[in-house]
């Protein structure tokens, strides 16, 4: 296991090698992911494993986890959102190579030189485990929304726009 997360990696000498990395990132190093969040304190743990499976495809499991803060749709107000990452991505070096991938599987397009950014991939996965719309589970709407009442025209009932229609049928 090593510590520190090199810039970047040659994809088929660590899965050659079945090299794994962990540690912790901070998450202000993270720019496209510090665009969706609402503060950018804190850090992520995150274990990175290059290998083969059985059927011969190269793959690097991604696992991190850590909290984000996003901010609410319904309060507006920010909130801590644990977040998850467990995920295999299959090493491919062309996107027809794709339909070769197990099911449990996603797909990674390796650049032609074999060139990976670990940090990147992290950083991917942790912007595709965020909700598209985050919403705080202990915020709930203001009274005002809740209290109001639906408005109803002067007389207490609407007028049948068809009621003039019924009288031409008789």
């Amino acid at each position: 296991m090593s510590v520190t997360l090199p810039e970047s990696v040659d994809a088929w000498r660590m899965v050659s090698a079945r090299r794994s990395f962990e540690g912790t990132l901070p998450v202000a190093s993270m720019s496209r992911l510090c665009e969706a969040l609402a503060d950018t304190d804190g850090s992520v743990h995150f274990e990175l494993d290059f290998g083969r499976d059985e059927l011969g495809i190269s793959y690097v499991d991604v696992r991190a986890t850590g909290s984000l803060s996003v901010t609410c749709q319904r309060t507006l107000e920010p909130f801590d959102l644990p977040v998850t990452v467990d995920t295999r991505l299959g090493l491919i070096r062309q996107e027809r190579e794709e339909a070769g991938l197990p099911p449990d599987c996603e797909p990674l397009l390796v650049a032609e030189d074999g060139r990976l950014n670990p940090v990147d991939v992290i950083e991917d996965e942790l912007l595709l485990a965020l909700p598209l719309i985050p919403i705080n589970p202990d915020s709930s709407l203001p009274d005002e929304a809740i209290s109001q009442e639906p408005e109803t025209s002067g007389e207490g009932q609407s007028e049948n726009p068809f009621a003039v229609l019924r009288e031409l049928k008789k």
